[in-house]
């Protein structure tokens, strides 16, 4: 309508796609793909004990995917237990073991290399075994 030089609200235009019988179809969006790829899986040394005792001790990591104008964006974070603040993170256009290789530099990197350290992460990563 608006080609034709008419102007009308999204609700005019839904009702009138109503009354005419017609549904629009939502622009679906492709999910990131799994590449299957998987490695042995270690045990759960953290055991489900999310408090630490000091600063440095015990950190987690985990990655996800927001989408933005311009595509899929990948961010990994660091975060330190006894703090609850993000240490270091990682943004990329693409899911790659580099992605979490350099979320955990940048921490090392702010907080110093620890003395004794428990770095746990979900291991459902598809690209974490590559780092290992």
């Amino acid at each position: 309508m608006l080609a034709e030089g008419i102007s009308c609200g999204l609700h005019k235009i839904e009702r009138l796609m109503r009354i005419q019988g017609l549904r629009a179809r939502p622009r679906r969006r492709g999910l990131p793909k799994d590449k299957g790829e998987r490695s042995v899986i270690a045990g759960s040394v953290l055991d489900r004990q999310f408090m630490a005792d000091a600063p440095n001790r015990k950190w987690v990591a985990d990655f996800t995917y927001i989408w933005t104008a311009e595509g899929w964006l990948y961010v990994a974070a660091v975060i330190d237990l006894f703090s609850r603040r993000v240490v270091g993170w990682s943004m990329q256009a693409e899911m790659t073991a580099q992605l979490v290789t350099d979320a955990l530099i940048m921490a090392i990197w702010r907080r110093g290399k620890p003395d004794a350290l428990l770095h746990h992460s979900d291991q459902g990563s598809q690209s974490v075994p590559q780092v290992c």
